[in-house]
């Protein structure tokens, strides 16, 4: 059997997901990718955008997200350096970063998400029994170490309810450094926002670009 995201297809066994239908699913080999609708949103040629958006979009792997969020011409260029230092550049661990990501995409209920941060999650360290356990929403798996528990603790009360408590922000500060909570935050924030476009928008499910995501851009 392959683990893959997306529709459930009538061969398929679910072993997570949310609210539409939307989750990780155990199919048969044979059985395609499932694909999503077509874009609310038109997707954005670089050969009719304008310089900076072009060039931003050619030095990119051609993702349908990227070619949506080009829409935003100003901001389109900056947003593609910064998704690209939340990727590379951070002090926080890429493992915590990744199960963080895909946390969200299950509270999302959100396949284009997970579909292209499972293989990135898998290449900083993350294991089946983690991925299985994040698509089940069993986030206090004993798959998980004690420090990678809280990290999807206050992951996850961040995205519900906005502020944790204080118990466990505290156990978060005792973990990791001032600059490490603050990443950690604008990693959420950040693929909050990506979930909610890609949900928004119907993006068609691409097929996952792993950690190359960014592509050659400087």
């Amino acid at each position: 059997m392959t683990t893959v995201v997306g529709v459930l297809p009538a061969q398929s066994e679910r072993i997570g997901g949310g609210r539409s239908g939307i989750g990780i699913w155990s199919v048969a080999p044979d059985l395609p990718l499932p694909r999503g609708n077509m874009s609310r949103l038109p997707y954005v040629n670089p050969a009719d955008a304008p310089a900076p958006v072009r060039e931003a979009l050619q030095a990119a792997l051609p993702l349908s997200f990227f070619r949506v969020m080009a829409h935003a011409e100003t901001a389109f260029p900056d947003w593609m350096r910064w998704g690209g230092t939340l990727l590379k550049d951070l002090a926080l661990d890429p493992l915590l970063r990744e199960i963080a990501i895909l946390r969200v995409a299950q509270l999302s209920d959100v396949t284009y998400e997970w579909a292209q941060h499972e293989p990135i999650a898998r290449s900083v360290g993350a294991t089946d029994e983690m991925i299985h356990a994040l698509g089940r929403d069993e986030i206090g798996d004993d798959c998980f170490t004690s420090d990678q528990r809280i990290v999807l603790r206050f992951t996850t009360e961040v995205v519900r309810d906005v502020r944790p408590p204080d118990e466990t922000t505290a156990a978060l500060t005792g973990l990791l450094s001032p600059r490490e909570v603050v990443e950690l935050l604008m990693v959420i924030g950040q693929y909050m926002m990506i979930a909610r476009v890609a949900a928004v928008t119907d993006l068609e499910v691409d097929k996952p670009m792993g950690a190359a995501v960014y592509g050659a851009r400087p």
